[in-house]
């Protein structure tokens, strides 16, 4: 089960990455920023209750979701790239594995214990 999960999860990082590449948004931004929602592992220094809510709040479609549809709203043309480079960085880490964490610690995650 967990294989397949990888399996369509690296298939989101490749449709979202080819859909970057169409849109022709500027691969700066993408090197730039494709990284940023691993900054959330931050939280993990003050305590890993407070961590997995950090990584979490940044490794979930739900975000993606409300970039997109406040992007569209607002007429705010940016957030289609932008999200495009978050549903990629999602996909790829949970091809590699890593989930979304359970608040036991950093290696517990919902597609089972890293390492």
């Amino acid at each position: 089960m967990t294989a397949l999960v990888r399996l369509e999860n690296a298939a989101i990082a490749f449709v979202a990455l080819a859909t970057y590449w169409h849109v022709d948004a500027g691969w700066w931004l993408f090197l730039l920023l494709v990284l940023v929602p691993d900054l959330a592992m931050l939280g993990y220094l003050f305590g890993s209750r407070f961590g997995a809510i950090c990584y979490n709040a940044l490794h979930s479609f739900l975000g993606v979701g409300l970039l997109l549809v406040s992007g569209y709203l607002l007429g705010w043309d940016p957030a289609a790239p932008l999200a495009l480079i978050w549903i990629f960085h999602i996909g790829f880490d949970r091809a590699l594995g890593y989930g979304l964490k359970h608040q036991s610690g950093f290696k517990d995650t919902h597609l089972g214990r890293i390492g």
